[in-house]
């Protein structure tokens, strides 16, 4: 009976205990932490498990309670996703020892009453956005041994109090605003394992007393700005694995890797610092490093050998210093090494075959130092090789066939070396290449056809090479291309056709011999911001298609032979910041459409067959720097509107057009105008316009019919380009009254008052029969004139007079250049004319010949201008290059491109000292000249008889090729003529057929005619062939 009784007792008890437990509610834990849902934005698993009617929140997600008090001991609310600020009730968690709310969105200041959690060992706050200085607060949480606040905005100095906390072991501070210098007593925490502290803005030293933490292994400071030295008591921390120090302002020399010091040390990052002296060769001792990055610095002496030893090594960035010497070859037996980055020092010799012995090596960068020799092949059978930047050396030699096997490959850069040779044609085929860069060598050859075979092709950079042939069609269909740089080659051949490429960004494939049209496929690639297609031969009307390419900003089609009108499409390319469609043939008038090109700031016309007016519209443009309508048939008068153009401070060119009328009045307010060629026009009235202009360098008004007084502004002209002004004789500089020491003693124009100075000294007799005298000289003139008038009329003229074909500033330069043709600068003489010598700066050498033909027939003239005309039409490898002419009343000018071994006569003759003909030399010159004549009669429409072929007109330039020159004896022939009119036979005696020489010969007989000159004289080499009859 009493053991039931206190069965009954007990349970009532407990039932009694239960109902005092329910009555009681949630605990006070549990309360807390509800009132922090008050401020947050929290996901539904929090909302729905967190219930307030629940007696204790130990089964809440993200709750820990300890087992018998119930008390919250955990909180981790980790990736979330929660939003909002913290409440100060997180202090009310007096039991708590771990907090993670890490990688979430709370905002605001971390509340200070967090340390009520006197109990907290692990705090982590990281990856959110808390503000403000707590970190002086926090050093209260004397039980804390892990402690991340690291990708906040948290601010503030670190204090000394944090560092006293006896048990902190990893500290994560890191990508947050804290400022101050790193407290000295960090080398009271003997415990601590982890310091990390970058990507804030500590400044001062790097505590010495940091060597004190023996137990550290690992101490970020990337990214701050520290200065000073690098602790030498680092060397006392045994246990460091992990050092990084880059990015700040510390200097000095290294004095790290003494023996046995660095055993532990696998990862050592001094980038981007000012240490300067030798790298210490103990540094060889540190045989578990897999990273050394010093790159950066102000490193000199060489690269120890001691290397070497590191057989753990896979990262060697040593690049941007100043190291000299070799490549040590020990490097070769770093068995792990990934990636050799040694680029950018001063280091000489040769590439050592030692490093073929790398068998994981993926990234070899070893560019812009003095390099020389050939790569070694043993690199070019690395398998796992994928970049390979050896550019800017002095490296040599030809690619071998092994570059083609190499699978992974990815990016091989040799621009600016001496390589040569051709490229291996299966290049690409087993590979990926995303990059391909071999600009500025020698490389000879075709394109490889497969280049983007692996469809991962970006940057395509053969530029100033020797390559031959077309561009293949592999090019024009590659979708991933972005650059493609052929410039300066010897392409020929039609542009490939090009499939929607949306990520081709640059094309530059000016200075080849590409002909044929403009491919309208080209508009497919709608993202292009730079074409550079000029100096070729290319024909044809400029392709509607351009107008789909919408992102264009350069366009520069300029020294082709392209016709027809400018396409309106081209407005709706309205990013274009340049168009240069300058030296070609195009014509009609200047397209109003290129209003809509507002951010233009270069426009070049010049050297075209454009007509009309100047029209108003290039007020519009209101951001040109540089206008160019030079060598045009424009007409009418400048437009006041071109005043507007505010922003021209480059050039302003409208010579050798047919504008008349005056300067208007707005061209004085180009202020910024250092540029202005007006000549070769008709232009009248005075130059007072200009003499406003302030920033006016360079000034050209020559040949016009401008008067009065050169403002004062332009006298300095006169000094520095006298012909700038000539071909205006109503053109004077103004001078004092009977002081002609004022006036400009070296000048072409006259003293605008001297008649006034001389009218002091007449009588009344001297001035009445100078007014009869000049009267009577008026009558007669006037007679004269209806003379000819009269005689003209019954006549036709034999020649038309002052007729200018090219750019008038070109032809002052080159009279400058020959001190108006003096006889010193002649070079050579032909049938027709001298050749003189005009040096008009680097690479701009011409050859100038003068044609005399004011004593000739009428005839002889024509065929004159028929031999210029023929010129200017063709071009070929081996004639000689056409680039200008002028004709005057009794002489012409002809502009070619000097070639600087001189002729075939001199160097057969040795009359200067030329390289030896060898053999193949030779070969080489009579093939050329035998490729030249071939197109001369078979190529040319009509044909072309040059008649005078001899070593005296075969030029030869730097690599002896050969150029066929002096075609003042060639003559059209037109096949589909039928006229049975007989040409005089012209050439020298001795070149020309047997028989003759004293006979007609009509077209058939022409041909023969330039053959048997062309075998004679292979034949006979540096024989004398004048043959006296």
């Amino acid at each position: 009976m009493g053991s039931v009784f206190r069965d009954f007792l007990y349970l009532c008890l407990c039932f009694y205990f239960a109902l005092l437990h329910t009555a009681a509610g949630l605990s006070s834990d549990g309360e807390a932490l509800l009132s922090l849902l008050e401020d947050l934005s929290v996901p539904p698993s929090i909302k729905s498990s967190w219930n307030s009617n629940d007696s204790t929140p130990c089964n809440w997600h993200g709750i820990q309670c300890d087992g018998l008090k119930k008390n919250v001991i955990s909180l981790n609310m980790s990736g979330l996703g929660i939003s909002g600020s913290l409440r100060q009730e997180i202090g009310q968690l007096r039991s708590l020892k771990r907090l993670d709310l890490s990688d979430n969105n709370f905002s605001g200041l971390i509340p200070v009453d967090l340390s009520n959690c006197s109990l907290l060992e692990y705090l982590d706050l990281s990856m959110n956005g808390f503000t403000g200085d707590v970190l002086g607060k926090l050093a209260n949480l004397r039980g804390l041994r892990f402690l991340s606040l690291f990708d906040n905005s948290l601010s503030g100095e670190i204090p000394e109090s944090l560092f006293q906390i006896p048990r902190l072991d990893t500290v994560y501070l890191y990508a947050n605003r804290f400022t101050g210098s790193i407290p000295s007593n960090v080398g009271n925490m003997t415990d601590l394992v982890s310091l990390w502290l970058y990507s804030n803005q500590l400044s001062g030293m790097i505590p010495e007393s940091i060597g004190n933490c023996t137990k550290l292994e690992e101490l970020y400071l990337t990214d701050n700005q520290l200065v000073g030295v690098l602790p030498e008591s680092l060397n006392n921390l045994q246990f460091l694995a992990y050092l990084y120090v880059s990015s700040n302002r510390l200097e000095g020399r290294i004095k790290l890797g003494g023996s046995g010091s660095c055993k532990n040390l696998q990862e050592l990052v001094l980038t981007y610092n000012q240490f300067d002296g030798e790298i210490p060769s103990g540094l060889g001792n540190c045989s578990s490093l897999t990273t050394l990055q010093a790159l950066g610095n102000k490193l000199t002496g060489q690269i120890p050998a001691s290397f070497g030893l590191l057989t753990q090594l896979e990262q060697l960035y040593l690049n941007e210093n100043s190291l000299s010497g070799v490549i040590p070859p020990e490097i070769g037996t770093c068995s792990s090494l990934k990636e050799l980055l040694l680029h950018t020092n001063q280091l000489e010799g040769k590439i050592p075959s030692e490093l073929g012995s790398l068998s994981n090596l993926e990234d070899l960068e070893l560019f812009t130092n003095r390099l020389t020799g050939e790569i070694p092949i043993s690199i070019w059978k690395i398998p796992t090789l994928k970049y390979l930047l050896v550019y800017q050396n002095n490296l040599s030699g030809e690619l071998p066939l092994e570059i083609t096997e190499l699978h992974r490959l990815e990016n091989i850069s040799l621009y600016s070396n001496h390589f040569s040779g051709a490229i291996p044609l299966g290049l690409g085929i087993k590979s990926s290449l995303v990059q391909l860069d071999l600009t500025n060598n020698s490389f000879s050859g075709e394109i490889p056809p497969s280049l983007c075979f692996g469809k991962q092709l970006r940057i395509l950079n053969m530029g100033l090479n020797l390559l031959q042939g077309s561009i293949p069609s592999d090019v024009g269909s590659c979708p991933t291309l972005k650059r493609l740089i052929l410039k300066n080659n010897r392409l020929t051949g039609p542009l490939p056709n090009f499939m929607k490429n949306p990520n081709l960004l640059f094309m530059d494939i000016r200075g080849n011999n590409i002909n044929g049209t403009i491919a309208s496929s080209l508009g497919n690639c709608t993202n292009l911001a730079t074409i550079n297609l000029s100096m070729n031969n290319l024909t044809g009307p400029i392709p509607q298609e351009i107008g789909n390419l919408v992102n264009l900003q350069l366009l520069n089609l300029s020294h082709n032979h392209l016709i027809g009108l400018l396409p309106p499409q081209i407005s709706n390319c309205n990013k274009l910041l340049k168009l240069d469609l300058g030296f070609n043939s195009l014509n009609g008038s200047i397209q109003l459409s290129l209003r809509n090109l507002t951010e233009l700031s270069n426009l070049i016309l010049r050297e075209n067959m454009f007509s009309g007016g100047i029209l108003d519209f290039f007020s519009a443009l209101e951001k040109l720097s540089e206008l160019q309508l030079g060598g045009n048939f424009l007409e009418g008068e400048i437009p006041p509107s071109l005043g507007l153009l505010q922003n021209l401070n480059f050039a302003l060119n409208l010579s050798g057009n047919r504008l008349t009328g005056k300067i208007p009045s707005g061209m004085g307010k180009l202020s910024y105008l250092p540029s202005l060629d007006l000549s070769w026009n008709n232009l009248t009235g005075s130059l007072a316009e200009l003499g406003t202009l302030n920033s006016l360098v360079e000034l050209n008004v020559s040949y016009n019919h401008f008067s009065g007084p050169l403002p004062d502004r332009l006298i300095k002209f006169l000094n520095s380009s006298p012909s700038s002004f000539l071909g205006n004789p109503g053109l004077c500089v103004p001078c004092l009254i009977g002081d002609g020491s004022s006036c400009i003693v070296n000048s072409n124009l006259s003293p605008c008052n001297h008649e006034l100075h001389d009218q002091k000294h007449l009588t009344r007799i001297k001035v009445v029969m100078i007014a009869f005298g000049s009267s009577l000289f008026c009558i007669l003139v006037l007679l004269l004139f209806c003379y000819m008038c009269f005689k003209l009329r019954r006549e036709k003229l034999k020649f038309e007079t002052s007729v200018h074909e090219g750019s008038s500033s070109l032809l002052s330069e080159v009279m400058e250049a020959t001190d108006n043709l003096n006889s010193r600068f002649i070079i050579g003489r032909g049938a027709h004319g001298i050749v003189y010598k005009a040096d008009l700066g680097p690479e701009r050498i011409y050859a100038v010949k003068k044609l005399t033909f004011s004593h000739h027939k009428g005839k002889t003239i024509k065929s004159m201008v028929r031999e210029i005309e023929t010129i200017g039409k063709i071009r070929h490898r081996n004639l000689v290059r056409f680039e200008a002419y002028w004709l005057m009343e009794d002489h012409g000018l002809i502009l070619y491109n000097y070639l600087e071994n001189g002729s075939l006569y001199d160097v057969l003759h040795e009359i200067k000292p030329v390289p030896v003909l060898k053999w193949e030399v030779r070969y080489r010159i009579a093939l050329g000249t035998a490729h030249g004549l071939a197109y001369l009669h078979y190529d040319c429409n009509p044909a072309i008889v040059h008649r005078d072929i001899k070593p005296n007109n075969i030029v030869l330039d730097t690599d002896m090729e050969p150029h066929i020159s002096d075609f003042g004896i060639a003559n059209l022939m037109d096949k589909s003529s039928t006229s049975t009119q007989s040409i005089t036979v012209a050439g020298t005696i001795g070149y020309i057929a047997p028989g003759i020489n004293e006979l007609l010969c009509f077209h058939f007989c022409l041909f023969p005619l330039s053959v048997h000159s062309f075998n004679f004289f292979i034949a006979l080499s540096s024989r004398n062939l004048l043959v006296t009859c």
